[in-house]
């Protein structure tokens, strides 16, 4: 019998109580490093690998791992349980797991919660067909793997590293290279303005990580002139969506619309700071620095993905480089903007730094490297990649070859590793996007899949 079949209302209504708790990174408090509901997500799946006869570990809410099995080799299962914000505009509770229409929509139901109840059920399933198995194998939880790795990090520092592993957090078939990864900040101070009776900029903020297309983005701004007409001349020609609403204190309110997608496909969304700063480019500002950070940030990325005005259009045979302009916090002292960055996989991401800083520092602008994170890569003929292409043909039929990806997965983590699944060709790319949704049926057929690939990786 297959976990589908014998586990399926138990994945369902599980993936449906992860889903309940909002497990984005909050606060750090005392044995709550990423916050309470980081460490609640991660308790819950714990406790239910206990009750289905694993043998558990929490470290101190840092990571955790459930395992079954004896034996000297360890296959290892890679999934994350924090999300980012739910964003704006939601049809259905982003929190509320609910099931409808053959789907489990939620924060988090593809990117990384159902995928993570599917594995544990794989593996229970595998704990009841072959009670003494002589490999172990252990699904590790991590928990900030959207904001900066430091759980998987302590892991890896600590705990016994996995001979191989799958990640599922990606698609299929497999993901045999990830591009490297960069995040910038560039920011300024403002010191210099001419009272010119220009515009005034008093504060621009959007956006909610590096790693989303930002859906939503606000300016409060001064202004003598009328500006309506030329923003609704703007909205048409760029096929933006800004509002503009008076304030009761004779300021302006600039609202910005777009829509969320993943940092790693920035071209699938709209840029609702782009489009905002495009459009405060177009009017007469007040001289001086804060004005110049603007015009600078929209000239030299705006709306862009691919890098062009900054030098940096680059691809190799595995693909091109994407550029996201993530999130803006500026008032009248400072201003910085963060940016989301995936390079290609054989070219120097130390190059691509040097280039966007030279361009930003000729300006007088600063840019800091946030942080980095190398390309990984393993060859199509590793028996590794064979195995789990093989497990996937037998369950679809399909011939799809694999391929790369410029999103960052716990594949990273140890040399022997891949991200597998879930999202099946065809399937839309909801992760970080309003209304996210697994379907039921790939819920479930996902369980399968890793199902067998864990029973060949055994042998």
């Amino acid at each position: 019998m297959k976990p589908s079949i014998e586990y399926k209302n138990e994945i369902i209504n599980c993936s449906s109580e992860l889903i309940k708790i909002p497990s984005y990174e909050g606060l750090a408090e005392e044995g709550h490093p990423f916050g309470k509901d980081v460490s609640r997500a991660l308790n819950y799946c714990l406790d239910l690998c206990d009750k289905l006869g694993f043998k558990t570990k929490n470290h101190d809410n840092y990571y955790g791992f459930a395992e079954i099995g004896e034996g000297e080799e360890m296959i290892g299962i890679l999934v994350h349980l924090d999300v980012v914000p739910e964003g704006k505009d939601w049809s259905v509770d982003p929190y509320g797991g609910l099931v409808k229409d053959g789907r489990l929509y939620g924060r988090g139901a593809i990117d990384n919660k159902g995928p993570a109840i599917s594995s544990i059920f794989a593996m229970k399933k595998l704990h009841d067909d072959m009670p003494n198995l002589n490999k172990r194998i252990r699904i590790i939880f991590g928990t900030n793997e959207e904001t900066g790795w430091a759980g998987i990090d302590k892991y890896i520092s600590l705990e016994e590293h996995p001979t191989v592993s799958i990640v599922p957090d990606a698609d299929f078939p497999v993901i045999h290279g990830e591009k490297g990864i960069i995040d910038l900040t560039i920011k300024n101070t403002f010191t210099d303005f001419v009272p010119d009776q220009g515009i005034k900029v008093h504060s621009i903020k959007g956006g909610e990580r590096s790693n989303m297309v930002p859906d939503f983005c606000r300016a409060i701004i001064s202004s003598n002139i009328e500006i309506n007409h030329i923003l609704q001349a703007y909205n048409t020609e760029k096929n933006s969506d800004i509002k503009l609403i008076e304030n009761e204190d004779g300021k302006l309110t600039l609202n910005s619309y777009g829509k969320s997608a993943h940092g790693s496909t920035p071209e699938e969304g709209v840029n609702s700071i782009g489009n905002l700063l495009g459009f405060l480019s177009l009017i007469d500002l007040q001289v001086g620095d804060l004005t110049n950070f603007i015009r600078h940030i929209s000239h030299f990325i705006g709306t862009e993905t691919d890098g062009e005005s900054l030098g940096v259009k680059l691809k190799d045979q595995y693909g091109q480089l994407t550029l996201n302009l993530g999130t803006i916090d500026l008032d009248n002292e400072k201003g910085n903007v963060k940016i989301n960055i995936r390079s290609p996989l054989t070219l120097s991401m130390d190059d691509v730094i040097s280039k966007i800083s030279d361009e930003f520092n000729h300006f007088g602008l600063e840019v800091e490297t946030t942080s980095t994170a190398k390309p990984k890569f393993i060859p199509e003929d590793d028996p590794l990649i064979e195995t789990l292409m093989s497990v996937y043909k037998k369950h679809t039929g399909d011939d799809s070859k694999p391929f790369t990806i410029g999103g960052g997965t716990y594949a990273r983590a140890f040399d022997k590793a891949v991200a597998f699944g879930p999202l099946l060709p065809g399937t839309p790319e909801l992760a970080h996007q309003k209304d996210e949704y697994i379907s039921v049926d790939d819920l479930t057929l996902i369980a399968d899949i890793y199902y067998d690939a864990l029973l060949e990786l055994i042998k």
